[in-house]
């Protein structure tokens, strides 16, 4: 065969090669011939290497590479592939052990194809081997036709399974590679869109921009020519009026330009000196319409929608209409005519702002008012303290209360001397029953209106022959203004028990029953109508019907005031066999109230003839003892020992009422 042949022409030529260069390893003829005994020991048998003794397939081609260019640099596919092929060795040729994403169909058939026809060639040696009697070896078979090599035992299986794989795969690839190409123009399509929408975004903005820019480059043009025109006039020429249309103008032409470069500031600046200019000398109580106009149109310019920031508005009324207020109150107005003040704040109120307007009630319309109200004599003064009084009310509010306390003690100064039959007393403290909190005004009811009512009706005789009701008017008319409680209490002890006394002995004297129920219903009109919506009233009236009724029907009828009588002298009796440590105690608390509240009355009382003050200072207390304020001092009371103390230098020490009053006007020295 020719392979054979090649074969044993490839060994006669090595042999001849040996023979005619001294053979393989000649030069071991001068060592000891290590090298070739160790060849020999691995199966060396002399002539070329490989299986057939061949040698090498192809010479080592020399490449020319660039100046500093590596091994492997840049090598193409093809000769990695040679080297991959090289590196398989003799008893795996045509093997390629890496896989490789994108395969050649073509490439791979032709090395199916060598690698075949080297099988083929390896399996006629091994028949010649066999007919020369050597040992029968099995070859193996790689199939690298398809994406990965197989191993193959029977040729029988190298039939292709799906028609022109080649063509087929060739296809996949140009289709795969197409669509690659496809999604890569999408890609880029839809980046350069982005792009142009971006720019075309950008554009737009650097239109509006631009358009803004030349905006403010124009309204500031417009702005700045205001003050320019302003500082070429004359300042005797300029009116505040006029300065402020003109401001006014560029805030309706450019709002947001006049808010964000605080233009306010700037107009306020040209209307200061106007403004002083304009208001010198201006009495505001003499004439209060002076610069409203002018005021009103620079209010709505300037003033801040910011509450609690000072907007240059307020500081324009600070330097200008403020010190004229000052001036004009502290020398001229009284506090018994607030007349001409209150006229003013009808006029400015609403054009004041309220850090100015609480500065003109705070430091100078209540000190003068302290000072009038301190200063009045009430038997002295024919005009009642509440007609200056009252109308500041709308203004001050709750500020007023330290004034009432001075007015409650005024009050009551007048009404020692009072008796019920003066009717101004009644116009004198009716307006302050609102305005007094209930326990004051309760207070001065006991003290000073109570205690001459009860005497009055105490002294009042009811005649029904010939009845007199001056004095049981003077009482009526104060029933809407003494509490209900104490009203209706001094009806049923002065009044009440003499008139069923009365009734009792008319009808036990065989009266004209007609005449009774007149006089009834003639008393019931009297009543006020507070006293008749009460309960304990109404049932005094019941008591007198039911004994006329009584009368009528032929039954006894019980003297007034007897059923009281029995059932006190049971509770008397009941009250004796009560343990005597009890009584003792209960009594002994009771009197040292007693003591407690009339301390406090005998010092309220000499106040109140000073014409002092004395109350309680909320949440002050020493040693457990409220503090109270009696004038100037600082007091306490100690009900348990009846001693005061007031409080000096040294500390807290023992005084006398009179002590108290001279250290009060000591203090004031």
């Amino acid at each position: 065969m020719l392979k054979f042949g090649k074969g044993k022409r490839a060994r006669e030529d090595d042999d001849e090669g040996d023979e005619a260069g001294g053979g393989f390893g000649g030069f071991e003829k001068h060592s000891k011939g290590i090298g070739m005994k160790l060849l020999q020991k691995m199966g060396y048998k002399g002539g070329g290497l490989g299986k057939n003794a061949q040698g090498i397939l192809s010479p080592i081609e020399p490449k020319l590479r660039p100046k500093n260019m590596g091994m492997g640099f840049n090598e193409t596919e093809e000769e990695n592939k040679k080297k991959k092929m090289g590196l398989l060795g003799s008893d795996c040729e045509g093997v390629e052990r890496v896989k490789e994403k994108q395969r050649l169909w073509w490439w791979s058939s032709t090395t199916t194809t060598t690698t075949t026809k080297k099988k083929k060639e390896e399996v006629e040696d091994e028949d010649e081997e066999e007919e020369k009697g050597s040992s029968v070896v099995v070859q193996m078979v790689y199939d690298m036709r398809g994406p990965e090599v197989r191993l193959l035992t029977n040729l029988e299986n190298l039939k292709n399974e799906v028609p022109i794989p080649e063509l087929q795969y060739n296809v996949r690839l140009v289709v795969d590679s197409v669509e690659f190409e496809m999604e890569r123009s999408d890609r880029d399509l839809r980046s350069e869109e982005a792009t142009l929408e971006r720019l075309k975004e950008e554009k737009e903005r650097l239109v509006v921009l631009a358009e803004r820019q030349r905006k403010q480059l124009y309204s500031m043009g417009e702005i700045l020519s205001v003050p320019d025109q302003l500082e070429e006039e004359e300042d005797s020429k300029l009116d505040s009026l006029a300065v402020a249309e003109q401001f006014i103008e560029l805030r309706s032409r450019f709002p947001e330009d006049f808010k964000l470069y605080n233009l306010s500031c700037i107009a306020c600046s040209y209307a200061l000196p106007l403004f002083i200019r304009e208001f010198q000398g201006w009495d505001p109580l003499q004439n209060p319409f002076h610069g409203l106009e002018a005021v009103t149109l620079w209010k709505s310019l300037l003033e801040s929608d910011q509450e609690f920031t000072a907007s240059p508005y307020s500081q324009l009324i600070s330097h200008v209409v403020l010190p004229a207020v000052r001036v004009s109150v502290i020398n001229t107005w009284q506090a018994r005519d607030p007349e001409p003040m209150l006229r003013f704040l009808d006029f400015w109120e609403n054009l004041l702002p309220p850090s100015v307007l609480n500065y003109i009630f705070d430091n100078i319309v209540m000190p003068k008012l302290s000072s009038a109200v301190g200063c009045r004599e009430p038997l002295c003064e024919t005009v009642p303290i509440h007609i200056w009084v009252h109308p500041w009310l709308q203004y001050l509010g709750h500020k007023l209360e330290g004034i009432f306390e001075i007015i409650r003690v005024k009050l009551s100064q007048v009404l020692v001397a009072w008796h019920p039959s003066d009717a101004s007393a009644y116009t004198l403290l009716a307006p302050w029953k609102t305005l007094f909190d209930s326990a004051s005004w309760e207070r001065l009811m006991v003290r000073s209106i109570v205690p001459k009512l009860q005497l009055i009706l105490q002294e009042f005789e009811i005649n029904p022959t010939n009845q007199k009701l001056d004095e049981f008017y003077w009482v009526m008319k104060w029933a809407s203004e003494i509490p209900i409680h104490l009203m209706v209490d001094m009806m049923e002890r002065f009044f009440f028990a003499k008139w069923l006394q009365v009734l009792y002995h008319w009808l036990n004297a065989s009266p004209n029953f007609e005449e009774i129920t007149i006089w009834h219903l003639g008393w019931k009109e009297l009543l006020p109508k507070e006293l008749l919506a009460n309960a304990s009233i109404r049932y005094q009236l019941s008591r007198g019907l039911k004994m006329m009724n009584q009368v009528v029907e032929g039954l006894e009828v019980v003297q007034p005031g007897l059923e009281e009588n029995i059932g006190y002298f049971r509770v008397a009796e009941q009250r004796q066999f009560e343990a005597p440590q009890k009584a003792e105690t209960q009594e002994a608390a009771m009197s040292f109230r007693m003591d407690d509240m009339s301390v406090k009355e005998v010092i309220e009382a000499h106040a109140q003839q000073h014409s002092l003050l004395f109350k309680p200072k909320p949440g002050r207390r020493h040693n457990g003892h409220q503090i109270y304020a009696f004038g100037n001092l600082s007091v306490i009371i100690d009900a348990l020992n009846q001693k005061v103390y007031a409080q000096t230098e040294e500390g807290w020490s023992l005084v006398s009422l009179q002590d108290l009053v001279d250290k009060h006007h000591s203090s004031l020295s």
